[in-house]
């Protein structure tokens, strides 16, 4: 499976993955899961916000409620291999493991993929499972546009999907969901162990900061005459890093758009987009504070005009909960450890959902990059320790 997956939306020059949403290449990310699902003998059901979940169904049915696992298969741009499609493909593996051993479910047993979780082409990460769960209205969503000015309904639409945005009942039944997905740090590194729990995941979020100034030429207006909304920007890419430092956060600005982007010319326009993380929300609040109140006075100072606009906000998301004793039960020695990084069980947690997470061991620490990794040994033992979640969540 993997080797059939991996060169899916792969750039042959960096080694990195450009599968965005709604575009030929996370299409046909989309079609190899549905044909592997088809292989297995898997139901698909599938939403009108992209996502699909492959049902493995027991007959009769013994019991009420259903067990999924699964994660995403679109990536960032030049982002890894195994953030999002190692949990899909663990997941499908895991239902060969139980197969293999004459087991069948007492409870439904899906395997998910969730639409436009990186927000690599609209912007709003865990797009389709916000829908889904009705976190995440239908009217703003519909507003949603990528940078070439394509809108959400009609990507989908061009990409043979039948749009039908909101909450839907795709996980009515579900009792529990866990996740697999490879860790995006060195935890489990300097642990020395290749599979962990899930603990927690800080609160975050994206804020757009969107300068506006006078356009002019760049070698005839004096230094004192201009107003750059660039300085502005450097100022704010500046005060992020020092505030994060002070508060103990992480901040990041990862992505700059210039009008009208001549090398020659002072910009008319600057947007920056900020992605910030702290262990706790008064943390995170107090840093978008500062930086908002050294944004707005540094573009007094530079003669620009400023707005910060928060794109979309995620809360602390604790793990705590039966799935995770569950999981802690049947993998004792595990490690458990939070995470700073966003993911699908964080909205379906938010939503009610019993959630639960495992990671895999990542030896390089890098993800959403083509440098992410984990080993065939380390990927097989997380198969193995999702089997055994499933087999006690799902099959007694």
């Amino acid at each position: 499976m993997w080797a059939e997956l991996a060169p899916i939306g792969r750039d042959p020059t960096s080694g990195g993955y450009l599968r965005f949403a709604w575009t030929p290449a996370e299409r046909a990310a989309r079609a190899w899961f549905q044909t592997e699902a088809a292989r297995r003998d898997l139901v698909l059901e599938s939403d009108g916000n992209g996502n699909d979940v492959a049902w493995w169904r027991p007959e009769p049915q013994a019991r009420a409620g259903g067990v999924v696992t699964g994660s995403h298969l679109d990536s960032v741009p030049q982002g890894g291999a195994f953030d999002g499609p190692l949990g899909v493909v663990s997941g499908l593996a895991a239902i060969d493991v139980l197969r293999g051993r004459g087991l069948a479910p007492v409870r439904p047993v899906g395997v998910a993929v969730f639409a436009e979780e990186e927000g690599g082409r609209f912007g709003t990460a865990c797009l389709g499972s916000r829908l889904l769960t009705g976190l995440l209205t239908p009217e703003r969503a519909a507003g949603l546009r990528a940078a070439d000015g394509v809108g959400l309904v009609e990507a989908m639409a061009s990409a043979g999907d039948e749009p039908d945005l909101g909450r839907s009942g795709l996980l009515d039944e579900v009792t529990a969901y866990v996740e697999l997905h490879i860790e995006q740090g060195r935890g489990l590194v300097d642990l020395d162990a290749p599979v962990g729990v899930g603990a927690e995941i800080w609160p975050h979020g994206r804020w757009l900061v969107d300068i506006t100034g006078r356009p002019d030429h760049a070698g005839t207006t004096r230094l004192e005459d201009r107003s750059d909304p660039m300085l502005t920007a450097a100022a704010t890419v500046l005060c992020a890093r020092t505030t994060a430092e002070q508060t103990g956060a992480v901040a990041t600005v990862g992505r700059i758009l210039v009008e009208p982007n001549g090398t020659n010319a002072i910009p008319s326009r600057v947007r920056a987009w900020l992605d910030a993380r702290a262990p706790d929300q008064p943390t995170l609040t107090r840093l978008i504070d500062r930086l908002t109140e050294h944004t707005v006075a540094r573009a007094g100072a530079d003669g620009t005009s400023v707005r910060v606009v928060a794109e979309s906000a995620s809360p602390a998301v604790s793990f705590a909960g039966t799935t995770t004793d569950t999981v802690r039960r049947v993998l004792p020695d595990a490690p458990v450890l939070p995470t700073a990084a966003g993911h699908d069980a964080g909205v379906l947690a938010e939503a009610g959902i019993p959630t639960a997470m495992l990671f895999v061991r990542n030896p390089t620490g890098v993800s959403h990059s083509p440098a992410e990794h984990a080993t065939e040994a380390d990927c097989l033992a997380g198969v193995e320790a999702l089997a055994a979640v499933l087999e006690e969540l799902a099959f007694r």
